[in-house]
């Protein structure tokens, strides 16, 4: 898709700040409210804009830790995968789950209360995975940067 520089400001005002109203962004763009709505709608209807949230500090909602978890598998068939990969995805532990290259074959970005609440994670989850070979956790210590905003500008 090609964007012109009015669509990725849009995207980058957005990004910053999803609550903004039409009015807000049009006058920030220097576009009357109707052609910013228009914009707006088309980002959401091609799915460039998927959706709107907040973002939440984890910690001050009660989940301490954060894991990186990488899992090897020995079974590669698309049945198996298929039943891994629905796990994963109905998992509310797990916040991201990507096919990887290198040593894993998937990389888990995954949230727990306590290191207890991750012990039975892994155990009552991960270990039940078909075809799961090897399961390696890497438990973050400190949070240096956590964004989910693209460099648009």
């Amino acid at each position: 898709m090609a964007f012109d520089k009015t669509d990725t400001l849009l995207l980058a005002l957005l990004q910053k700040n999803g609550r903004l109203s039409n009015a807000k962004l049009a006058e920030s763009l220097s576009l009357s409210e109707t052609p910013c709505w228009r914009r707006l709608k088309k980002l959401e209807k091609d799915k460039v804009i998927s959706g709107y949230q907040a973002n939440i500090d984890r910690r001050k909602v009660g989940f301490g830790v954060m894991a990186f978890v990488q899992i090897s598998c020995t079974s590669h068939d698309e049945e198996s995968t298929l039943l891994f990969e629905q796990i994963i995805a109905e998992s509310e532990n797990v916040l991201a789950c990507h096919n990887t290259t290198g040593e894993a074959d998937f990389m888990l970005q995954v949230v727990a209360k306590d290191l207890d609440d991750y012990s039975s994670f892994v155990e009552g989850t991960l270990r039940k995975l078909p075809g799961v070979s090897a399961i390696r956790s890497n438990i973050s210590l400190r949070e240096v940067k956590a964004s989910t905003r693209l460099p648009l500008n």
